[in-house]
């Protein structure tokens, strides 16, 4: 799910290098590998020939690139030349411009429309990239060719029954986002395990007490989800010692999982099947005194069942990134409660120019007519 990849570039007299930690699939390392050589590479030329630098995400071939003298494609040759891409979804003034700005450095061939420009030439628009757009707002655009999200989840999207039934659907997967997921897993599985929450509260009272120090390995981690933020948290975890054990909704038991698991992680889509995972009966499958870390969505859980569960003394901690209501209410308990740890839905921010030049991989794809990548299977819900 990770490689590892040393990249080299540079003109004589000038050789640069830099380690590279992709995460994917063999497909996916290796087209994060081409992208990132081919921008160093159209950097380098351009500062030699005092030309603008071409992103990588133009999609060159590494070929045609190498055996280029200018570094630059001749106008007729430019990729993603001629597509018309709309970009709507629920972002403030200040965001969209932020994504927009992002976008047209990553595609500048592509013209961009909002989504009151696009309404007046439907016809023309080819891509939507969309961010939880507004229900019924991608209706009567007669070539739409693909709908781009540029969040991971696309629960909301597929709630929207009036979604083009038969425009490809795509979800944003990227580099950046995936670190930073892993290392939120990370960081919350290590402070459950060692009880550095407890010692932050500890310190709050001015209390100098320490407590037992139990092994990793003695310290078994349930990673829910299989997919790419799956497979890098539990690789990640592995590598410290967690004995780490996958679940996905292939039809195994969840129960058997929960009951040998201290530490639950759910990296799980939101779908009519996962909705309510953690309620009454499966928090208490888990061994008295575990402990869960939800990352994935905030309707994942029950919360009056968390609750229940956490005063009660079967569940020991709960880390929570997600709420059924974003920002949560001030007088909800979880506020307050001291066995909850409370995130605002910042475990793995959009790194704005990897989700660009994602997008604009996706739309060369389109373009080329290849497989698109992270296509939703809208029957399974992601």
């Amino acid at each position: 799910p990770v490689g590892t990849v040393w990249l080299a570039w540079g003109r004589a007299g000038d050789i640069r290098s830099e380690r590279l930690q992709c995460q994917g699939d063999r497909d996916a390392v290796r087209d994060e590998t081409v992208n990132q050589a081919l921008l160093r590479l159209c950097e380098a030329t351009a500062v030699a020939s005092g030309q603008p630098a071409v992103p990588s995400a133009m999609g060159r071939t590494l070929g045609s690139t190498l055996g280029s003298t200018s570094g630059t494609p001749a106008p007729q040759d430019a990729p993603l030349q001629g597509l018309t891409a709309l970009l709507t979804g629920r972002l403030d003034a200040a965001e969209a411009n932020t994504w927009r700005e992002a976008l047209r450095e990553a595609m500048p061939t592509v013209r961009w429309w909002t989504l009151d420009e696009a309404r007046r030439a439907p016809a023309e628009v080819d891509v939507a990239v969309v961010a939880n757009p507004e229900p019924g707002s991608l209706q009567g655009f007669p070539r739409l060719r693909l709908i781009q999200s540029l969040w991971a989840g696309v629960d909301r999207l597929l709630a929207d029954t009036s979604l083009p039934a038969d425009v490809p659907l795509a979800r944003m997967v990227e580099p950046m986002m995936t670190r930073a997921m892993t290392e939120t897993a990370v960081w919350a599985v290590l402070s459950l395990h060692r009880g550095f929450f407890a010692y932050a509260q500890r310190q709050q009272a001015g209390q100098w007490r320490q407590h037992s120090q139990t092994r990793a390995e003695d310290t078994p981690v349930a990673v829910l989800g299989a997919g790419v933020l799956g497979h890098s948290a539990g690789a990640a975890l592995a590598a410290l010692g967690y004995p780490v054990s996958h679940w996905q909704r292939d039809g195994s038991p969840l129960e058997p999982l929960l009951a040998r698991s201290r530490i639950v992680v759910n990296l799980l889509p939101l779908t009519p099947h996962t909705r309510g995972l953690f309620d009454r009966q499966r928090l208490a499958a888990l061994p008295r005194g575990a402990s869960l870390v939800n990352l994935a969505r905030g309707a994942h859980v029950v919360d009056a069942d968390l609750l229940q569960a956490l005063d009660s003394g079967q569940l020991r901690h709960a880390v929570l990134d997600v709420f059924h209501q974003e920002p949560l209410p001030p007088e909800h308990p979880f506020w307050r409660h001291p066995k909850v740890t409370l995130l605002p839905h910042v475990a793995a921010l959009t790194d704005l120019r990897s989700a660009a030049q994602q997008v604009a991989a996706n739309s060369l794809r389109l373009q080329r007519g290849e497989p698109l990548q992270h296509r939703v299977e809208r029957s399974r819900g992601y």
